[in-house]
């Protein structure tokens, strides 16, 4: 691909032009460069091979043609958002994106962090892996979710690895990886079915162990937190407890009796909340992922428009997306105009719409029920979470409850929206583990 120059910034800057080209390297000594990456699966591959990205201008320019040739359909018929993503709403996002919005940017931040690639189960899986300079830091796996990616994480890196410079001890540093899960992002998109929650929790044992790692930890939200409970419960070698923003902890006859909307007696006032914030997700937000775990392949306008690929992710749930809607009404919050096209436009550049959405096609298990962990494990609750857990329901889940905190503001991604929560929650919640 073209190497280019991040651009000084202004209307066009979405689509900077080439300034040089690179020499092909040898095999050996090439970085991955995004999904061109190829592997030879009867080859006993264990090695860690550096990784850059550079979206390529041609790329670029195609990507802002597609935005500004939008045909738009009409108004929604009410005044609110019951009929989806509303037509304002993504016309503010795609102004700004099409005009504005300059992904250099991010991506020189990312690749300013230590990433690679390497073959675990026949498939090249990308990683950041960025360590502490202090001795005793404790090594941190963290998985990310749909619609995200390791972007979602950067947030946390530097707070983790260097604590001393953001208000932290020498005590509370981690070694940070946080890998693509298979199908998002720069991992290699699975060419087999069976890329499962179950085999990447495996995967990412697998990983830890590849890197050196004797004594870890695991943290997730949304999917990263459903493999995340999956390793707890497989227990690789070396993992000593895990933390979860999206805790698995619904009792399954309450999860049940949430898609009918009527309670069970009994709960008590945090129960009910939890309950209904449930229940209104099954009736009215959980049609994208019914889509995605029935018929995934469908979905041919995730590759071939970047205004459909937004709107699709910005309809997740209702919290997220009213949040998303204020942010580009110039409301200040936990996120900004660029953290949310940061993670779309990555998504567009790797083609990896339809791919990541089969995680919902492979999974056959609850999202919210207990997956049966016994490690130590730290929950932190969110009150714009689908369901933000009650400590009744957490502390019957997980038995070894290291602690429970619930946070006064944040939602669903919460270590992309709150990040200061989710690294004050690993520093105490695991030093008990140190």
């Amino acid at each position: 691909m073209a190497e280019t120059t991040p651009p000084a910034g202004g209307a066009d800057t979405i689509a900077p032009r080439p300034t040089t080209t690179q020499t092909p390297q040898t095999t050996a000594d090439r970085p991955i460069i995004g999904t061109s990456a190829t592997f030879d699966p009867t080859v006993d591959d264990r090695s860690i091979r550096p990784f850059k990205f550079q979206a390529s201008a041609d790329a670029l320019d195609d990507l802002k043609r597609r935005i500004l040739a939008t045909r738009w359909p009409e108004r929604e018929l009410v005044d609110d958002d019951t009929q989806g993503v509303q037509l304002a709403a993504i016309q503010k996002l795609v102004d700004y994106w099409g005009r504005q919005y300059d992904w250099r940017k991010v991506e020189v931040e990312l690749n300013s962090y230590p990433q690679f690639v390497t073959n675990i189960d026949g498939l090249d899986v990308h990683f950041i892996h960025v360590k502490s300079q202090h001795e005793n830091a404790l090594p941190l796996i963290v998985t990310h979710g749909w619609p995200g990616s390791v972007i979602e994480q950067m947030k946390i890196i530097k707070p983790l690895t260097d604590p001393t410079a953001f208000g932290g001890t020498e005590n509370d540093a981690f070694h940070v990886v946080i890998p693509s899960i298979p199908g998002f992002g720069f991992s290699e998109k699975p060419k087999e079915v069976g890329w499962n929650p179950e085999r990447i929790a495996k995967a990412w044992g697998e990983l830890m162990s590849r890197l050196g790692y004797d004594r870890y930890v695991a943290q997730g939200g949304d999917w990263g937190a459903i493999i995340t409970d999956l390793m707890g419960v497989q227990q690789p070698k070396g993992l000593i407890g895990i933390h979860t923003n999206m805790a698995c902890s619904i009792p399954p006859e309450i999860d049940a009796a949430a898609f009918t909307g009527v309670a069970p007696a009994g709960l008590n006032e945090e129960e009910q909340a939890a309950f209904d914030q449930l229940s209104f997700f099954y009736r009215t937000d959980l049609a994208y992922a019914q889509q995605m775990g029935t018929h995934p392949q469908t979905l041919y306008g995730l590759e071939d428009s970047p205004v459909q690929l937004a709107a699709w992710i910005l309809d997740h749930d209702i919290r997220s997306y009213r949040l998303i809607k204020r942010v580009f009404e110039g409301e200040a919050e936990g996120l900004s105009k660029d953290d949310i096209l940061d993670n779309i436009t990555l998504t567009w550049l790797t083609s990896t719409g339809i791919s990541s959405a089969r995680l919902y096609w492979e999974n056959k298990m609850p999202f919210f029920t207990p997956k049966g962990v016994k490690l130590p494990t730290v929950v932190s609750v969110f009150p714009d979470e689908i369901s933000p857990a009650p400590q009744s329901w957490v502390e019957k889940a997980y038995p070894n409850l290291l602690q429970y905190r619930r946070h006064p503001k944040g939602g669903h991604f919460a270590a992309w929206e709150q990040p200061q929560s989710i690294i004050d929650d690993l520093r105490s919640g695991f030093s008990s583990l140190r």
